[in-house]
């Protein structure tokens, strides 16, 4: 490892054990911004951003920014972007950028170092990124997170609708796209795996995408990384959806929350709370 920084996995790991299985998501769209009684502007969105730092911050495992809602503003939007990631950083909360990126060759090197490299301008702990050009196409960007201590998440299983034609695909082999994600990220965790460790790449799966992950024979507990887990709270899963999803990588699931936590807001104290509520049900139902 070219720094002394400890494995994403690691720290994702202490981060949960102490603050709980909750990934609070920043996603300023304007419905959220203007309930919130703040203008949809640079002005307004930068106010709700930085609330949320405040509230989250020492408060959470992890914090996803949605990186769309800050570009739409151009470069007044990604300046707010690098300081809620440094902002963060400085809290010593674990950042996870969803952007989605996903290329070929050079350009995924690009974006590799645009947000996990030494010297990116804001680094995120971690990224979202899309294998659908083929999960080895996503291979620089792999082995420059494993190289600076930071992380990647993969989108498996997304409970949109259009999803599941791609996702729920059979491969020549007979292995569902899904499941073939899985064992290849399952591949790049195997060292910390050998070390008894949370690997560093992580699969996103959604809460509420009920028996596909035992229909199309998704590894997750062989994946041995994290599992960013969208869907509980506003999305509709239950508790019981979570159990039967993640059954068998219980312990390594983050929940990732927006709306049932932003819609505490535009009080900080507010959004902190309910941010630690939703932590405890989320490591209520993940212990079980």
């Amino acid at each position: 490892m070219s720094t002394d920084t400890a494995p994403f996995g690691t720290r994702l790991q202490a981060a949960m054990a102490q603050h709980g299985p909750l990934c609070a998501g920043i996603d300023p769209h304007p419905g959220l911004v203007e309930s919130w009684g703040l203008t949809y502007d640079p002005a307004g969105v930068g106010r709700f951003a930085m609330t949320c730092v405040e509230a989250f911050g020492g408060t959470v495992a992890a914090v996803k920014p949605q990186s769309a809602f800050f570009e739409v503003f151009g470069a007044k939007g990604v300046a707010l972007l690098e300081r809620v990631l440094t902002d963060l950083r400085d809290a010593g909360t674990l950042t996870v950028l969803d952007v989605k990126r996903g290329d070929i060759g050079t350009t995924v090197d690009a974006y590799g170092e645009a947000f996990l490299g030494k010297d990116a301008p804001a680094a995120a702990d971690a990224i979202t990124l899309s294998p659908y050009l083929g999960y080895g196409s996503l291979r620089p960007a792999i082995d420059l997170a494993h190289a600076t201590g930071r992380g990647v998440f993969v989108p498996a299983l997304t409970s949109n609708p259009e999803g599941a034609r791609v996702q729920h695909a059979r491969l020549a082999d007979g292995r569902s796209v899904a499941g073939a994600i899985a064992d290849e990220a399952a591949e790049d965790n195997a060292e910390a795996r050998g070390r008894g460790e949370l690997g560093s790449i992580g699969l996103v799966v959604g809460a509420t995408v009920g028996s596909a992950v035992r229909d199309l024979g998704v590894d997750l507990p062989g994946m041995a990384g994290p599992v960013l887990a969208p869907g509980p709270g506003a999305q509709g899963a239950t508790a019981d959806d979570v159990r039967s999803v993640f059954a068998g990588a219980l312990p390594r699931v983050l929940a990732s929350s927006s709306r049932d936590v932003l819609r505490a807001g535009p009080d900080v104290a507010a959004l902190r709370d309910r941010a630690r509520a939703v932590a405890t049900q989320v490591a209520a139902i993940t212990a079980s």
